[in-house]
């Protein structure tokens, strides 16, 4: 009876982290079948409508004035950018536009919705829409024309596609591969078989009533507001939309201690609210909804290295126990590959990032580091040094 027991566990535990490796594929194959909409290039279509760009920086601004340069050269006229500059030196932030406000709240706030809604508190007007853009980015000029499509067409959350500005480092090129394959399943997919995008934490647009609506009553500590924010999103039956013609260029992690201290952050985030995706799930199917049910199964996935590393070995136990169940575990991880590989296919990959793929191991060696720091990660970090700048976008 208790071996019964045991083994029920055992395979109920190889299910849970199996069912990750082959979702993208049965996620493609519904992406496929499902007939897709045309896609125009955005042009500006009746009055414009008014957006606030928030642009926070926390203790860095070397790299604001390359953004609010992007920023200015929008093919754009109704908007106006609000830098939140936390706990950073603004005598040097000069920018010739009475388009850029900038913003030093006098105490430290360490939190990105505490730096959103002390620039929404001080809006120099009443503004219909928010975008998010981080320290590091840098946009297309038809960035807000392009969320404009998804607005028109009736959708109040929207997630942009962020691209790698740079890809000076393999770790780069890594994590520019890791954002693709997000991109693509979490997003493109996602979206266009009937479920929401996640959130990538910038190149996102919301109404402002929608975000104020989702996040005022909260007080959301530590990274991962993204997370909070889509939750709160999806229950209330949204769609969150996606569209690969609003672009985002991110700064991607360039070294291995970097790497290590922003995945331990991310990881971190991971645990604190994965429940989310219970919540979502439970919600979905006792209201046979299907845009919550996906969307909860995808938040219960934990990060690609740890299922992955997962998989392997059980693999490997299973090569001990169960031959069978070993060939179905090596199947399952054949079928992630070619998933992964479909990712990079269906996109413009640069020649450099197929290269980095050969490191992918010491890649995982680093967030296997990252997540023996998960725990502590919020007290010792607050946000990602920027250490590569760049002008203009590549």
């Amino acid at each position: 009876m208790l071996s019964n027991f045991l083994y029920s566990w055992w395979i109920l535990i190889q299910v849970l982290i199996g069912y990750n490796l082959v979702m993208p594929i049965v996620l493609y194959i519904l992406y496929v079948c499902k007939p897709k909409k045309t896609t125009q290039t955005p042009t500006p279509q009746g009055k414009e409508a008014d957006y606030a760009i928030i642009v926070t920086a926390y203790e860095q601004t070397h790299t604001l004035p390359p953004v609010i340069a992007s920023l200015l050269q929008l093919q754009y006229s109704n908007y106006l950018i609000y830098i939140v500059a936390d706990k950073c030196d603004v005598s040097n932030l000069q920018f010739n536009s009475d388009k850029v406000i900038v913003l030093r709240p006098p105490e430290t706030l360490a939190s990105n919705t505490k730096s959103h809604f002390y620039a929404i508190k001080h809006f120099q007007r009443s503004h219909d829409r928010l975008t998010i853009i981080d320290s590091d980015n840098l946009v297309q000029s038809d960035y807000l024309l392009a969320l404009n499509q998804l607005f028109d067409a009736g959708y109040i959350a929207v997630q942009g596609e962020r691209k790698a500005k740079n890809l000076n480092t393999t770790f780069a090129c890594l994590d520019a591969a890791r954002d693709i394959y997000y991109h693509f399943y979490d997003g493109k997919v996602l979206f266009q078989i009937g479920s929401s995008a996640t959130l990538a934490g910038s190149g996102m647009a919301f109404t402002v009533d929608l975000y104020k609506e989702c996040l005022a009553h909260l007080t959301i500590s530590g990274a991962g507001f993204d997370k909070v924010l889509q939750k709160e999103i999806v229950l209330r039956k949204h769609r969150i939309a996606f569209t690969d013609l609003a672009v985002v260029y991110d700064e991607k992690t360039a070294e291995s201690e970097q790497l290590v201290k922003q995945r331990a952050r991310w990881i971190n985030t991971w645990f604190k609210y994965s429940k989310f995706g219970i919540h979502i799930l439970w919600q979905g199917i006792r209201g046979v909804n299907f845009n919550q049910t996906i969307f909860g199964l995808v938040l219960l996935r934990p990060p690609l290295f740890i299922f992955l590393l997962l998989s392997v070995l059980f693999t490997m136990i299973n090569l001990l126990l169960n031959p069978l169940l070993a060939l179905i575990w090596l199947m399952a991880l054949l079928l992630f590959v070619l998933g992964f590989a479909i990712a990079l296919w269906s996109s413009e990959v640069d020649e450099r990032i197929w290269k980095s793929l050969i490191n992918i191991p010491t890649f995982i060696f680093f967030q296997v580091r990252s997540l023996m720091k998960a725990k502590n990660a919020n007290k010792h970090s607050v946000a990602t040094k920027h250490s590569f700048t760049e002008t203009q976008q590549p």
